[in-house]
């Protein structure tokens, strides 16, 4: 079992990949969309979920989404025809730090994708060229909420408390608008869905030769996230506006 088809079990119960309950991800999606009929882009965007919810709540919104998964985007698909909005949806299998389109984004999305780029602020700088005057990027990223042991700073990697966080991306020449710091409820259930939900899938097919690597995928991310990152990890959802230009 690889590591997509890990995710991909792992989210069955939680589809934003991500620590934000569905009141807070609508709230995000409220402040972030600056129009009716805005064009929004999610990079690495998955099975599509911050899309789909954004073309369920604007009737006139258009949404493109990048993945390098041929099936999240095949998932995201058969979701957006489901939910009757497929016209209004484009989807790019492609690296999401090189993908290139023909015209800009009202709302640039990357939320729990700043690996693919390299970290925050190459994420941004991917955002930005992207991004159609008086646009707007919404960007989810970990943050240390005091210090890490060794063993959590080599599991999650090179993150910075909050207020650093917000001084990199001020200093790079972004302006927050608005935000979102993951609770702890949100925080735990996240994770609670995410061993759950592989655990689950590894009880209910004992017969699949995949069943015992995931279940014990599932006892090792508990494991590390009960003793080695639990009470040090945030996540925080940054709304942000180009400072200047």
């Amino acid at each position: 079992m690889n590591r997509e088809q890990i995710s991909r079990h792992a989210h069955a119960d939680h589809p934003i990949a991500a620590p934000l309950d569905d009141d807070s991800v609508r709230q995000l999606l409220e402040r972030g969309v600056p129009r009716a009929d805005a064009r929004v882009l999610d990079l690495g965007c998955g099975g599509g979920e911050w899309l789909l919810r954004a073309l369920t709540a604007h009737p006139h919104l258009r949404a493109e989404g990048v993945d390098v998964s041929e099936s999240s985007l095949t998932h995201a698909r058969e979701a957006a025809q489901l939910a009757g909005v497929q016209q209004r949806l484009v989807l790019h299998q492609a690296d999401a730090a090189r993908f290139t389109a023909p015209h800009a984004f009202d709302l640039v999305l990357s939320v729990g994708a700043t690996h693919a780029f390299g970290g925050l602020l190459p994420t941004l700088a991917a955002a930005r060229e992207h991004l159609a005057p008086g646009g707007r990027v919404l960007v989810g990223e970990g943050f240390w909420l005091r210090e890490p042991s060794p063993e959590a700073a080599e599991m999650l990697g090179d993150l910075s408390d909050l207020p650093t966080t917000l001084d990199h991306v001020v200093a790079d020449g972004w302006t927050p608008v608005q935000a979102h710091i993951s609770t702890r409820q949100e925080l735990d259930a996240y994770e609670w869905a995410w061993t759950g939900s592989l655990a689950s899938w590894a009880l209910d097919h004992p017969d699949d030769p995949d069943s015992p690597q995931a279940l014990a995928a599932a006892t090792t991310h508990r494991d590390e996230w009960l003793k080695v990152y639990r009470d040090v990890f945030g996540f925080v959802c940054l709304i942000l506006r180009p400072t200047s230009g």
